[in-house]
């Protein structure tokens, strides 16, 4: 039984390209994030404020109940 679990197993360099196949596109959106973060134009930068304080503005006047 052990045996044909461990068969089934994926390999030490398939774990390796598991991880990477992660690790590689998550890498990618952090450093993107990190580069308009420090790049981004002022008025770029307010655009993305006011977008998302409108999101949180939504969400909270959902979750309160009207009168």
């Amino acid at each position: 039984m052990w045996n044909q679990i461990m068969e089934r197993m994926p390999t030490t360099l398939g774990w390796i390209f598991t991880v990477l196949a992660f690790l590689i596109p998550y890498g990618t959106y952090k450093i993107n994030q990190k580069l308009h973060k420090s790049g981004d134009p002022p008025w770029k930068k307010e655009e993305y404020d006011n977008q998302y304080n409108e999101g949180e503005n939504q969400e909270t006047n959902k979750q309160q109940p009207s009168n």
